[in-house]
């Protein structure tokens, strides 16, 4: 397999590239998607490789794939790639064209290619970055065998000097939305209306009800027509506090502004839980609960 071309929506951070204007560059193709966790965690190595081998040959492409239908707004990714900061060009994939090409099965997914433009090896899901940057600079010494390399990255390093927590026992992601939904993962008080993708609060009040085992709950939440919604959140019944996500404040509301993945809860107990979230505007829409260790 080679590099396919990009039959994309538009380009971000680039003019509209090409396999033949990376040829002579090893290219990493970043398969992503701004709400999931998956490949949230896995950026920051995806952007180290960036910062650090960009002047030695590498080309960082990132293609976005929209799991949900407001992932296709151009509002909604461009505020994405400035908020997770990236600078590296992105092709927007919403049709799924490029994904299709690869044979792409998941998020997140990353795809190598040496100089040449030949298919070298494919990472799915998180995890293996010593082994993927490794490769990286494999290659770029066979592109250019006189190249100076600069140290391994600091975060590939700390990945494979530290243990690495397991998910064994984690809740599975939950999604809310009529498609994908498993019967009593959740219960819902209040007037919802479901359609294939999400839940949405049709009434002045609502309550979310999801028992879990994990020790961080994230939600892939829209705040709806208004563009904003508070979310008070519950855990075992009283106000979230010291265990809440980087999304929530001391007062146990999290202050949702875009379509995106909140997160909720944060260092909870490897016990079993019970997450309650209070909605209080028509309109917001809930799609996924995902989850860590």
């Amino acid at each position: 397999m080679a590099v396919p071309q990009f039959s994309v929506e538009r380009w971000v951070n680039s003019p509209p590239l090409t396999p033949d204007a990376l040829h002579g560059k090893v290219v990493l193709i970043d398969i992503w998607e701004y709400t999931c966790i998956n490949w949230i965690r896995t950026s920051p190595y995806v952007k180290a490789w960036h910062r650090d081998y960009t002047d030695a040959g590498l080309v960082v492409i990132g293609v976005h794939a929209p799991e949900f239908e407001f992932g296709k707004r151009a509002e909604n990714i461009d505020r994405a790639i400035r908020d997770h900061g990236l600078s590296y060009p992105i092709a927007l994939d919403n049709d799924f064209t490029f994904w299709r090409a690869l044979g792409n099965i998941a998020w997140p997914a990353r795809y190598l290619f040496d100089a040449g433009g030949r298919f070298v090896d494919r990472w799915i899901g998180e995890g293996d970055y010593d082994r993927l940057e490794s490769e990286i600079r494999r290659l770029l010494v066979a592109a250019a065998p006189g190249v100076q390399l600069p140290p391994v990255t600091p975060e590939a390093t700390t990945f494979a000097t530290t243990s690495q927590p397991s998910h064994l026992g984690v809740t599975p992601e939950t999604y809310l939305g009529a498609d994908r939904r498993e019967p009593g993962s959740f219960d819902l008080t209040g007037d919802w209306h479901s359609s294939g993708e999400y839940v949405e609060l049709a009434g002045d009040s609502g309550e979310i009800h999801l028992p879990f085992n994990a020790g961080e709950v994230n939600l892939v939440v829209d705040p709806g027509p208004s563009g904003e919604a508070a979310v008070t959140v519950l855990l075992d019944g009283a106000p979230i506090g010291d265990e809440r996500g980087a999304d929530v404040g001391p007062d146990a509301v999290a202050h949702l502004d875009r379509a995106a993945m909140s997160r909720l809860v944060a260092g909870a107990s490897r016990d079993d839980h019970l997450l309650t979230l209070v909605a209080g505007r028509p309109g917001l829409r809930a799609f996924a609960f995902t989850f860590g260790p």
